[in-house]
């Protein structure tokens, strides 16, 4: 990757989510790299260095093309940066991050960094380490206080929380906007249809999923074209069947099997249930679609 051409304020994180505390912290970058006259690059890997150093995939709310397509949307002077982060990555000291990347691949003369910041192998360097190391090799160091609300820090993991709880308002409000996840709709087994309510069900998903219920979503076809949705999430305990990702489309009518949508979550309706017959079965799904064009149809 060769070094930029131009100055740089540089701001280092994984910015998972893009939430409402990475998108104070982006305004502020911009701002101070106008009045400084530097290009503002984010600064990032791929994937997440926990990939490489123990095998264990987080769980992400976004994904890269998503975290540039959020940040292109918002701030569209901000490059970001992807680095792919390897093993060999991970043995550079403080000091060879500082000047190979920082300097010399960045052309940082400014690096905004999260107060908790720790870089280098074994995480041997903290922002006294990268303050001092800037002052060597010719950039500002600088440590950005959290922002958040009356509930504390916004943080990746206070919305991976409400997820889990299912909180989907919550998990939004945290965003500053709709919690939402992409899919490949692939072949199911057929049971929606043959209760007269047929089902997109959805695949290759790489988000973290909220806790197993039934939601009302939106869900937004590769036309561009949104639909209201019921969606359906977890095992399927009066069939006995495995956990699944299932949405019903309410006044839609077209096939999108091998298709991806985007389904963005307004509201949790309630938990699962086993039902007794398949007549009850039905007169719930259709209590569900009732409470979703309600919450759905509301400001």
């Amino acid at each position: 990757m060769p070094a930029g051409s131009k100055e740089t304020l540089v701001v280092v994180g994984n910015f998972d989510g893009v939430h409402r505390g990475h998108q104070a912290v982006l305004a502020f970058a911009v701002g101070l790299a106008e009045s400084s006259g530097l290009e503002p690059v984010l600064f990032t890997f791929e994937p997440h260095p926990r990939v490489v150093l123990t095998g264990a995939a987080p769980e992400i709310l976004t994904t890269l093309d998503e975290k540039i397509a959020l940040i292109g949307q918002a701030f569209p002077s901000v490059v970001v940066r992807a680095f792919p982060f390897t093993k060999e990555l991970s043995r550079l000291s403080p000091r060879a991050f500082a000047e190979q990347i920082l300097v010399q691949e960045l052309s940082a003369r400014a690096v905004l960094v999260g107060e908790n910041f720790r870089f280098g192998a074994g995480r041997a360097g903290d922002f006294e380490t990268l303050r001092a190391l800037g002052a060597e090799l010719g950039f500002h160091a600088q440590a950005v206080p959290l922002f958040g609300d009356e509930q504390g820090p916004f943080s990746s993991t206070r919305v991976r929380d409400a997820l889990k709880r299912a909180d989907v308002a919550a998990a939004s409000s945290l965003l500053g906007r709709t919690f939402g996840i992409s899919g490949r709709v692939i072949r199911g087994d057929g049971r929606g249809a043959a209760l007269g309510v047929k089902t997109a069900n959805l695949g290759e998903i790489v988000h973290l999923l909220p806790a197993d219920g039934v939601y009302a979503v939106w869900v937004v076809l590769p036309s561009g074209e949104r639909a209201q949705g019921v969606l359906n999430l977890g095992p399927r305990p009066t069939f006995d069947r495995p956990r699944s990702v299932e949405v019903h489309l309410l006044d839609f009518e077209g096939d999108l099997y091998d298709q991806v949508v985007r389904v963005e979550f307004v509201a949790y309706l309630r938990g699962q249930l086993k039902f007794s017959s398949k007549d009850e079965l039905v007169a719930q799904i259709q209590r569900d679609i009732a409470a979703a064009r309600a919450r759905l149809q509301s400001p």
